[in-house]
């Protein structure tokens, strides 16, 4: 962001995280709250997931349009990720999750409608589960942006944690639940629950007493807040890092997850229930392991962790293609849970450690898009696979690839920043930032920031420029350069272009102490008697 010769750096020393236990976050009563409507909206997920996919077993035996419930469930939150997860970031987020509660309760009605008057297909089961799946892609990133806000930063992990609980605990219970209303009632009745518990929990977020602070600078147009979050994660090693590790961990497990219809009907004695029994088997492993994740983080890095739950949710799908009965799948899919929450929950809470607040929902919308789009991809690739081949080698093919593309993954995409760069907001700000009336003028704004600094320290200046590009072009500058003067060889010209004179004021309102501490290593090169001198430019079209 531009320098101001009145700025106050702060640096704030590091504070020793406290330990906090897994169950922590649940003695703070929003989150609790919230949390019980995350586990009920994740129930509801599931039963209508269920009985999508037990449908469509009766529909076609074909393992394309088995594995493509999946697909039609997963691709509407890569599709619409980013959209969503920048209104997430505009708008009001009590209201706009209380908007997507309502919207799946009437894919869940039209579902019902289809049902009762004898008109479901295999292809409008997979268009009206996709029409389900743009409600999750609209809810997904605003719960999860709104995690944070509730917790503080190091009951973080913990809070995660529990919403890893609420998935696979609704895991177990939507299937029981599913299956039950499945034998004895009828599907029918699954989408009306599912109906009907979305509109509950939809009226319980209306309670929540949330406070939307307005933006001074008024609303992001879209398609710029959009722009901004994609160059956030282009310029985030840790968020790169993050997102290649969650889309081939996913694109490779889901196999076992989009063939599991297929793998109960074949098992000895197979049928829904067996079907049920499986999910319940490893919702209940990603239970158990979400209580000794603490654990684990302190003896074990973020990366030592996901490659063993690779190596164990690679060893459960190879159990699962050999598998003869339920005595041996129920163990496998057990390890196969605790593989997934370990992997799953480490990779989020680096993503979420990596975001400030004003880019959160944005990016963890793309994290939310990496692992819909590569289950979305995985689902479809394993079930052509399984099509021209056998379900079993289809699965054995995945668990092999699956290790060989992580191992590649640890060792080529590293974070090239640190773990510990704080993305908290500068608690000051600028002291003082641009000139306070806007300019006559409307276009493109262009800031110069000159440097003058020993030639000698040159090389190392030029490494915290290049961490400096980075650092500007993520709070939205749509340009940036470093000028080098030929005649005098110590004088550096920073040149920063922005959107617009409003574009230019955000960038100071998205400062966090990261950026006040690059601030300072820059400063620290200058030896000018003033600070650098900042110039600011109208582009005239």
């Amino acid at each position: 962001m531009p320098i101001s010769p009145q700025e106050n750096p702060v640096a704030p020393n590091p504070v020793p995280a406290p330990r906090v236990g897994p169950l922590e976050p649940l003695r703070i009563p929003v989150f609790r709250m919230l949390w019980s409507t995350w586990l009920i909206a994740n129930v509801c997920m599931w039963m209508n997931d269920v009985a999508a996919a037990w449908m469509m077993t009766s529909l076609t035996t074909s393992p394309i349009w088995v594995a493509l419930v999946q697909s039609a469930s997963t691709l509407p939150v890569f599709l619409l990720g980013l959209p969503s997860g920048a209104l997430a970031d505009i708008l009001d987020r009590r209201r706009w999750l209380v908007a997507t509660q309502f919207w799946l309760a009437g894919s869940a009605v039209v579902l019902c409608a289809a049902v009762v008057f004898d008109l479901m297909s295999a292809p409008l089961l997979l268009a009206l589960t996709f029409a389900n799946g743009i409600g999750l892609a609209l809810r997904w990133p605003v719960f999860s942006a709104i995690v944070p806000e509730l917790v503080p930063r190091s009951h973080l992990p913990a809070a995660l944690g529990l919403n890893g609980i609420s998935m696979n605990a609704s895991r177990i219970i939507g299937p029981l639940v599913a299956g039950a209303l499945i034998a004895s009632a009828g599907t029918v009745w699954v989408f009306a629950f599912n109906a009907v518990l979305c509109v509950a929990s939809g009226f319980v977020v209306l309670h929540w007493r949330r406070e939307h602070t307005p933006n001074p600078l008024g609303r992001e147009r879209l398609i710029s807040a959009m722009r901004v979050g994609v160059q956030f994660v282009r310029q985030s090693h840790r968020m790169r890092a993050v997102l290649a590790r969650i889309s081939i961990f996913f694109l490779h497990s889901t196999a076992l997850l989009a063939l599991l219809p297929l793998l109960a009907r074949n098992l000895k004695g197979g049928g829904a229930g067996t079907f049920t029994l499986l999910l319940a088997a490893m919702g209940s492993g990603a239970i158990v392991a979400v209580l000794f994740l603490p654990r684990l983080r302190q003896a074990l890095v973020r990366d030592q962790l996901v490659l063993r739950g690779m190596l164990l949710q690679s060893g459960a799908t190879a159990v699962m293609a050999v598998a003869p009965n339920a005595w041996v799948a129920v163990p496998a899919m057990f390890l196969g849970g605790m593989a997934w929450i370990t992997v799953a929950n480490s990779l989020s809470v680096s993503a979420q450690l990596a975001l400030p607040d004003w880019v959160r929902a944005r990016g963890m919308s793309m994290y939310q898009m990496a692992i819909m789009g590569a289950s979305a991809l995985g689902a479809a690739l394993w079930g052509q696979v399984a099509e021209l081949s056998s379900i079993y080698i289809s699965l054995g093919i995945a668990a092999v690839t699956g290790v060989l593309g992580m191992g590649l993954a640890l060792r080529y995409v590293t974070d090239g920043a640190g773990e510990d760069d704080d993305t908290s907001p500068a608690r000051h700000g600028w002291a003082a930032g641009p000139p306070a009336s806007a300019p006559d003028e409307a276009g493109r704004v262009v800031i110069t920031v000159e440097y003058l600094i020993d030639p000698a320290r040159a090389a190392a200046f030029h490494l915290v420029m290049h961490e400096t590009r980075r650092a500007r072009l993520s709070q939205g500058a749509i340009g940036w350069e470093l000028l080098h003067d030929i005649a005098e060889p110590g004088r550096y010209l920073e040149q920063i272009v922005d959107e617009s004179w409003t574009e230019h004021l955000r960038r100071f309102h998205r400062a966090t102490a990261a950026d006040m501490a690059l601030r300072e290593r820059r400063l620290a090169f200058h030896k000018g008697e003033t600070l650098p001198v900042v110039t600011r430019y109208i582009v005239h079209r």
